[in-house]
């Protein structure tokens, strides 16, 4: 947890799911100098006389040191030979407002929790409060206070989050003919009938109904920068290398500059090496 600019903020957490090793970046770049005996990895040397067996490409994955990966990283700066490494990390608890500054960055495979699919319980909340005996915007807040979606982690302002979200949704509502066949299921309908006047026992029955196809696409807009996103990002080694040295920057936007500190703890120093530059 963090305070910055006045509001509290959680950090990230970042899982590597899997990482590639260095060993089929130091086989490129033998095959580049045709140099693979001057290796000081005796599988490396092998390749020399003959391809590798799947046993023999296992330990080349297994390698963990290269001299010649750090004389071309740090050297020759012959980096493109760091594009055969590839890791993958899991993030969650970023916000959207960092997943529009990670679309910046190019050479990356990203995928991310999608609004499309997700926005559900927001939807069936408000359809569920607007049943309430008075009090639907307090039922509202209440309900998707609970459901922690924001990177914030102070309560009084996320309830201006909130309550903005609700505002939003009323309006569209009362735009909107028939507001509940953009918003529910068809076979979920009946609950509204159902529960009327339960605002509880109408979001229950929601909530375990069938979810409506795409329920997003109509509702995006209520959505601020700050609610959470998880999601899985796969860099090349020379791309990582960008990313943590424009992102690990006090010029960087704040939350990302904390995604990228925690994705560098949990690269192994075999990759960090390469693409960090060592501290005097």
């Amino acid at each position: 947890m963090e305070n910055m600019y006045g509001i509290e903020y959680l950090k990230p957490e970042v899982v590597l799911l899997q990482d590639t090793g260095i060993g089929v970046a130091e086989t490129a770049a033998r095959t580049c100098y045709d140099s693979f005996g001057n290796s000081e990895n005796e599988v490396i040397k092998s390749i020399e006389n003959s391809l590798p067996n799947s046993d023999m490409c296992s330990d080349i994955n297994s390698i963990e040191d290269s001299s010649l990966l750090d004389d071309l990283a740090w050297t020759y700066f012959h980096h493109s030979i760091l594009e055969h490494a590839n890791l993958s990390f899991l993030i969650r608890g970023t916000s959207r407002g960092v997943l529009q500054e990670h679309a910046r960055h190019r050479i990356q495979a990203i995928s991310v929790r999608s609004t499309r699919y997700t926005m559900s319980s927001i939807i069936n909340a408000f359809v569920a409060s607007q049943t309430a005996q008075g009090g639907a915007k307090e039922f509202f807040i209440e309900k998707v206070l609970g459901f922690d979606m924001f990177v914030t982690c102070d309560s009084e302002y996320n309830r201006l989050e909130i309550g903005a979200m609700y505002d939003k949704l009323k309006y569209q509502s009362n735009k909107v003919e028939d507001f509940n066949s953009i918003s529910v299921a068809k076979s979920s309908l009946g609950f509204l009938e159902e529960f009327a006047g339960d605002s509880e026992a109408l979001f229950n029955a929601l909530e375990s109904g069938k979810k409506k196809r795409n329920v997003g696409d109509a509702f995006k807009h209520i959505i601020s920068d700050n609610v959470k996103v998880d999601m899985v990002v796969t860099f090349n080694l020379r791309s990582l290398k960008n990313y943590f040295t424009l992102r690990d920057s006090g010029a960087a936007f704040f939350q990302i500059r904390w995604l990228a500190q925690e994705m560098m703890r949990a690269t192994p120093s075999k990759y960090l090496d390469l693409i960090v530059k060592k501290k005097d």
